[in-house]
Parts: structure tokens; C-alpha cells; sequence
């Protein structure tokens, strides 16, 4: 199957298959639970089917509801149809939704209450304001009129009392960017609170974020495609598409890059789902010059700086990651003497403090070396450094395990590091 979600050349039937299986198997959705939808250009919808299995739905299972009413196919559309067919009627520029309990987003739902989604940077601008229904029955006209009634409001996304969240966009990859986004929020705030206090962004901070849209690199006049320089594109996306398959990366946020030649590198680009990311979206960056046509990653002028600072640094992961990101968004502190691999391998992790991300900043070269190779970016990422990308998705992975250990401990009791004699010992054993 194509894994595009480009609408140009997948059917509808095609798209929602696909997401839904990510869902799925992401675990934000049961076998029976949630629902999506398209309204095409001819007025009609196309949604998942009622009572069957979320975990072999194929596309031949897909419904549709014809403008007139109409049903074809082999099943009945999802229980939860009334709430989609009055969502499009209220807004016509909403071509898709999605509907799922995930856990974290449920939890806020049956203590009513909405993820406040200046926990990190980029949220507020996916997600806009988050609206709030009251319950209804499922299924029931009711609920689609309370429902659509938030998102007449103006409001992309609503969370559901005691039920879980609904999710618009303008096209289907639009709407999951939002829906993952929506969800790794609340699962930020929710981990942040069993180490500490969560920290949120002021509307400040937030307008300082998208005041900093970095300087355009000029753009190279002739772009040379050699076969290492191809190579590295399918590297990046296959470590892509693995990071987001294990959780490590979201649709709207994961920036990686390889150096190249020299100081050259090739980079992940800005606004492209990172689900999607095919070796033609790379951007190659030649002699402080972009290739032409493509906007890279708007954290490309840190990668330029930690390369031309660090010879011995050749791929760099810029991420958000659940249990990472709870530190990061948090008061509490990450340390990493947890198990011997967690040390040896990042040593002591700090945290910049926010706008440390922001072009002109030199600090997180600085603070960088073959010894230390990551850190947290306040509200915002974490950055990771090493040679080989493999050795630096490695680090990600030690780091992300590390973190979610010492938020799984919390519960038991406070965590009794590695000791500095034990320290001395494993830099004696293992970093001569």
C-alpha cells in the first residue's frame, strides 16, 4: 500500500485504513473502539464500519454514505455517524475526523477537564483551543449536535465528557497531525505530574516561538545527487518512520540530520507529517546553502553550529518523546545514574532553558561533547548527538527507557542513583 496520505492519490478508503491501523497499533484505540471519517468533493462519506475488528480492517470494510443518504458496502457505518455527518454540516471547511479513547486523553475527559496544550511549543499552533462536551448518549443525535456545536465554536478538536476526544482537520493528514499531537500533550502533562509540577508556556514565550522563524538559507543553484548522498536520504527516513513506530517521534514534530561532506548535511523538512517522509522531501545543505525549492527544518541553523563545532558529532535526532518530555516540561530532574548502560552511554543530561532552541544561540553547541550527547530542551525537544544516526537513535532509546523508569518508580519510592565511587568505576571500566 501507498504510504502517502497525499489525497491526490490515495482513495479515501485507502487513507482511513491506514490510520486507523496506526492508531490501533499504537495502542490509542481498541478493537472495537473509534471511528473516521472524509467527506469527498462530491459530498459524500466515507467511514469505518460499525463492530469490526480495528486491527484487520482492511479497505474493502470502508462504508459510504452518499450526500442523498445512500449507504454501499458490505457493513454498517460506525454508531457514531450522526456526530460526523453534523460536524461537516456545521463546518464545511472540516474534511475529515477522527474520533478514539485514547487513555490519556480519556483521563482528562472523565475528570473533565482539557489538556492545556502550552505544555510544549507546538502544540497551541496544532491543536488552537480545545473545546468541551458535555455528555450524551453514543450514537444519538444528541451528541452530534453538542459536539458540533463546539466545533461551530471554531474549535479543531473537542474532548468528549466521560467518552474521549473528536478531532477535525482539513484533510486527513491534517487531522491526525492534530489528534497525535492532542494526545502526546496530554500524556506530557499526565507523566509530568507523577514527578512534579508540570510547567506551561505563557502566551509570551509562545508569541517569542513564532517570532523565531529562522533566516532562509540562500539556495544552491545546482543540487548533486551522488549514490552516498542517496543513501543517506533513505537512512534518515528509515530511521524516521521506526522512530514513529515506536513512539518516539510524533506526525508534527522530529527533526533529524546526517552530515554529508565536511560541514554538509541532509535534513528532515519543515511541514512535511513525519509518517510520510519519503527520500525526495530530504533537504540537502551545501555550503550554508539549501537545496532549492525545500524549506528545512526550522532547527537546521543548530544542526549547522553543533557540526561545525563537533568534527566528531555526524547525526543529530531533535525530538519529543513522552517520558523525555515530562522532564522537560516539568520542575523535576532527569538524572540518568539509574543503571550502568544509562551513564555510560549519556552521562549527566542537562536542561537548557527555553529559547536555548532559538537561532543566534550558541549555548547548546557549548554544552555538547562526545561524553555528553544529549539534552532537554525546555518545553520544546530533546537533542541527540553521536556518529553512526543508528548509535544516535540508540542514545535516544537509552535516554527515553531511562526517563520512563524513573517515572514508573515514582510510585514506589525516591530513586537511590548510582553513587559517585560506583561512578569513578564505570568511567575507569568503560570511557578511558
Amino acid at each position: 500500500m501507498n504510504n502517502t496520505l497525499d489525497p491526490r492519490l490515495m482513495h479515501p478508503r485507502e487513507q482511513i485504513t491506514m490510520v486507523i491501523g496506526r492508531i490501533y497499533r499504537r495502542g490509542l484505540t481498541t478493537t472495537s473502539g473509534g471511528n473516521i471519517s472524509i467527506i469527498d468533493e462530491n459530498g459524500d462519506i466515507w467511514v469505518t464500519p460499525s463492530a469490526v475488528d480495528k486491527g484487520s480492517l482492511t479497505a474493502d470494510d470502508i462504508v459510504c454514505v452518499k450526500k442523498d443518504g445512500t449507504i454501499t458496502g458490505r457493513h454498517k457505518p460506525s454508531s457514531e455517524f450522526p456526530f460526523h455527518k453534523s460536524i461537516y454540516e456545521k463546518r464545511p471547511d472540516i474534511r475529515a475526523v477522527i474520533h478514539a479513547h485514547p487513555p490519556a486523553l480519556v483521563s482528562f475527559s472523565i475528570v473533565r477537564k482539557i489538556p492545556d496544550t502550552r505544555i510544549i511549543t507546538q502544540a497551541r499552533h496544532v491543536c488552537g483551543p480545545i473545546g468541551y462536551a458535555p455528555y450524551r448518549l453514543p450514537g444519538s443525535q444528541e451528541l452530534g449536535n453538542v459536539i458540533a456545536d463546539e466545533f461551530e465554536k471554531g474549535f479543531n478538536a473537542v474532548i468528549m465528557e466521560n467518552h474521549g476526544t473528536v478531532v477535525g482537520g482539513t484533510n486527513l493528514a491534517d487531522c491526525f497531525l492534530r489528534f497525535e499531537t492532542l494526545e502526546f500533550s496530554a500524556r506530557t502533562i499526565l507523566y509530568a505530574h507523577m514527578i512534579g509540577e508540570p510547567s506551561y508556556l505563557t502566551e509570551e514565550e509562545l508569541a517569542d516561538f513564532e517570532k523565531q522563524l529562522p533566516d532562509l538559507l540562500p539556495e544552491m543553484d545546482v543540487t548533486a545527487y551522488s549514490s552516498t548522498e542517496r543513501a543517506i536520504r533513505s537512512e534518515i527516513c528509515t530511521m524516521v518512520q521506526r522512530a514513529c513506530s515506536q513512539g518516539l517521534m510524533t506526525s508534527s514534530y522530529g527533526t533529524v540530520s546526517r552530515r554529508w561532506e565536511g560541514n554538509d548535511f541532509l535534513i528532515t523538512p519543515t511541514d512535511v507529517p513525519r509518517w510520510d517522509l519519503q527520500p525526495r522531501d530530504i533537504v540537502q545543505i551545501r555550503d550554508g546553502k539549501r537545496e532549492k525549492g525545500k524549506l528545512p527544518s526550522r532547527s537546521t541553523h543548530i544542526h549547522q553550529l553543533i557540526y561545525e563545532t563537533h568534527p566528531e558529532i555526524n547525526s543529530i535526532i531533535l525530538t519529543q518523546t513522552p517520558y523525555l518530555m515530562a522532564f522537560a516540561a516539568s520542575d523535576a530532574v532527569f538524572n540518568v545514574r539509574t543503571i550502568p548502560e544509562s551513564w555510560i552511554f549519556l552521562q549527566d543530561v542537562c536542561t537548557v532553558p527555553y529559547g536555548g532552541q532559538f537561532q543566534g544561540s550558541r549555548r547548546i553547541p557549548e554544552l555538547l561533547s562526545k561524553n555528553s550527547p544529549a539534552l532537554l530542551i525546555k518545553n520544546d525537544c530533546a537533542l541527540v548527538t553521536g556518529d553512526k544516526l543508528l548509535q544516535t537513535f540508540d542514545y535516544l532509546e537509552v535516554a527515553e527507557f531511562s526517563a520512563k523508569s524513573l517515572i514508573m518508580s515514582a510510585s514506589l519510592g525516591k530513586l537511590v542513583p548510582i553513587n559517585d565511587e560506583q561512578v569513578s568505576e564505570l568511567r575507569q571500566a568503560f570511557l578511558r
